[in-house]
């Protein structure tokens, strides 16, 4: 039976609100009590007397109850909102009508008159004043506990050595930093005013009194006149563009700059908002739009079923695991061959983020009969495949290791995932398998041949292929390369002054994944729309200045010229590939003919017996004919030659 998960309803009451409800009941009292009072002149009769103390228990367990049904013990008072205003409004609406029930149905005919007892209804006056007045006291100490807690600006005093900040975006962002500013003044800032790009919000106070001083194009302006100590960028979801012309303005000032996590940060960490603001990152000013999708809604499918990831301990492998748990899989199995990798994501799951329905296996993805013993204990539903040799140039040097483990053994977890029964497969692949001309992107390319034909073979399992470009702060990726030249004193090396990349990040790339997995029906390749590829050069000249320094005058920029097999572009689709769309935003399919299993059969039969001779010399030369093809290989019904083949 498929498990569900379920996020638990907050109870109606918690630990903290027994001094709430004694108050709310003692004002409900005093507001029936004067209800009575002012309706009739501090002269209430015997007969309505009596009705008040026969109705006044009720009154306030009643309307306590209807509070609590109403939500408005769920969190403290001095965190009332503006839907917590509405609530307390039907609330003083239901336990006004309740009253009139009760009495109307409950109580006993109070009343004796021409040989028979009637009822007495409480008065309407009453039932109004009453409705009113306790509106006024449940709602008002609500908002006197919200004054109280969120005191004004001018009643907060900053340290003598308060540092002035200037807080880019006026949203629910940059009041929740503002907050956390004014009730720490041990931090030590000075909050001296907003910038938004919100027309609406210009030259307006939007909290505590703090003033919009102008939009980011406006801070070049705002900076010299103010002149803060340091601006914070307080907008989680803003674009690259964005940031990248705030960190300008401040470069070009002297103005440190410092910002929120990203909405990808927000969600996996924990913590005072103001202890993640950090500094600005490269990866904050790439200018092109981040991919975010509903992690709970498009990687629903995950939900109870047994996901295996492979190359657990990597990059994209670990970021895989991370996102995968919070979906809430019944079983979660982390297969990496590398010892130390394996246990640093396995203790961060259990211990950091108590995910303790984790099983860590060490295990080669290249040995066949291990792997069937994994999918036998395990029996998992998902697969995905992010176990790859990736660094360009070491596989260069090591052609045979290469094919190895990023071909023969996709081939190998894709028939081995057929013949258990895995519903979908799903391969992490790279640009560099289109037109490759390295052996790395031929490996790649040969592996989405292999995921390709194995969905031919096992229509029982849905496999598919996700294809993106470089992933900024993996290992080996040139942002850590560019770090470590920087931290050196430079210089940072770039191949050639016109090479450019697509770049996206390491939680955009494992969304894509993720999403892909629900997605496939089988042998699709999937493709970001990664917007604009950056110059490399450009890359190292904002990593320099987000270091505070100038290129060419602090850092050097030294261009050593392409190395062999090194792209000045990356492609996104072979030649014989057409895109197409899919359901998914910014994801598209890689349309081409089927591939012939029989061809993609007697490939990796030569490929395989050249592996095993251990003949690099032979397997580059045969790799290197498969990435001279310019052609889609052999489609079913088509059989074609490889160019070159009758000359190998």
């Amino acid at each position: 039976m498929r498990r569900r998960f379920r996020t638990a309803a907050a109870p109606p009451f918690h630990r903290h609100s027994l001094p709430q409800v004694a108050l709310d009941a003692g004002l409900v009292a005093l507001a029936y009590y004067l209800a009575y009072e002012l309706r009739f002149d501090g002269e209430v009769t015997d007969l309505y007397a009596d009705l008040f103390a026969r109705t006044i228990g009720f009154v306030v367990v009643g309307s306590v109850l209807v509070f609590a049904l109403f939500g408005l013990y769920r969190h403290w008072m001095r965190y009332a909102t503006q839907r917590d205003y509405l609530q307390i409004a039907y609330a003083c609406v239901v336990a006004t009508l309740s009253l009139l029930a009760y009495v109307a149905v409950v109580q006993p005919r109070l009343r004796f008159e021409d040989g028979r007892f009637i009822s007495v209804p409480v008065p309407t006056g009453v039932l109004v004043v009453y409705g009113l007045l306790m509106l006024v006291f449940v709602g008002g100490t609500r908002f006197l506990a919200h004054s109280l807690y969120e005191r004004p600006l001018r009643g907060f005093r900053a340290r003598r050595d308060a540092r002035s900040v200037i807080i880019v975006g006026a949203g629910d962002g940059g009041r929740l930093l503002l907050r956390e500013i004014l009730r720490n003044p041990d931090l030590g800032y000075r909050p001296v005013g907003f910038v938004d790009d919100d027309p609406r919000k210009q030259r307006a106070r939007i909290d505590r009194g703090l003033l919009v001083l102008g939009s980011t194009a406006d801070l070049p302006r705002v900076l010299d006149d103010v002149e803060p100590d340091e601006v914070l960028i307080a907008v989680p979801s803003a674009p690259g563009t964005m940031r990248a012309r705030v960190v300008a303005a401040c470069r070009d000032r002297g103005v440190p700059v410092r910002t929120m996590p990203t909405v990808f940060e927000l969600l996996q960490t924990g913590g005072r908002l103001l202890r993640q603001v950090r500094e600005v990152q490269v990866e904050d000013v790439l200018g092109r739009e981040p991919v975010r999708m509903d992690l709970d809604r498009v990687g629903g499918y995950l939900t109870g079923r047994v996901v295996l990831v492979t190359g657990a301990g990597g990059s994209i492998g670990s970021e895989l695991c991370r996102q995968i748990a919070r979906v809430g899989p019944s079983k979660l199995i982390l297969l990496d061959h590398a010892e130390d990798n394996l246990f640093q994501i396995r203790r961060e799951l259990v211990e950091d983020r108590h995910v303790l329905n984790t099983i860590a296996v060490l295990a080669d993805c290249k040995e066949g009969e291990r792997m069937r013993e994994v999918f036998a204990e395990h029996r998992p539903a998902i697969v995905f495949h992010a176990a790859a040799y990736k660094h360009v140039h070491l596989m260069e040097e090591n052609p045979v290791e290469a094919v190895r483990n990023n071909a023969l053994a996709t081939r190998l977890m894709c028939q081995v995932a057929g013949e258990s029964g895995v519903k979908a497969f799903v391969l992490v692949s790279t640009d560099k398998a289109v037109e490759p001309a390295t052996v790395m992107g031929a490996s790649k390319a040969l592996a989405e041949w292999a995921v390709e034909a194995a969905d031919q073979r096992f229509p029982g399992t849905g496999y598919c292929a996700v294809r993106f470009g470089n992933v900024l702060g993996s290992s080996g990726s040139v942002v850590p390369i560019f770090r470590r030249q920087i931290a050196a004193g430079g210089p940072v090396t770039v191949t050639h002054r016109d090479m450019t990349r697509y770049f996206m990040t390491i939680p955009e790339a494992v969304q894509l994944v993720i999403r892909s997995g629900s997605l496939a029906t089988g042998g699709e390749v999937f493709v970001l729309e990664m917007g604009e590829p950056v110059k490399i050069i450009d890359l190292a000249r904002d990593m320099i200045r987000l270091s505070g320094l100038e290129p060419e005058r602090d850092i050097a920029i030294e261009v050593i010229g392409p190395r062999p097999g090194e792209k000045l572009h990356e492609e996104l689709f072979n030649r014989y590939e057409r895109a197409q769309p899919t359901p998914a935003q910014k994801i598209m399919r890689a349309d081409h003919p089927r591939l012939d299993p029989d061809w993609e059969q007697e490939t990796f039969d030569q490929i395989n017996w050249l592996v095993l001779d251990g003949d690099a010399a032979a397997l580059a030369a045969k790799v290197g004919e498969l990435a001279a093809l310019r052609q889609v290989p052999p489609a079913l019904g088509a059989r074609l030659d490889l160019p070159g083949a009758h000359d190998a």
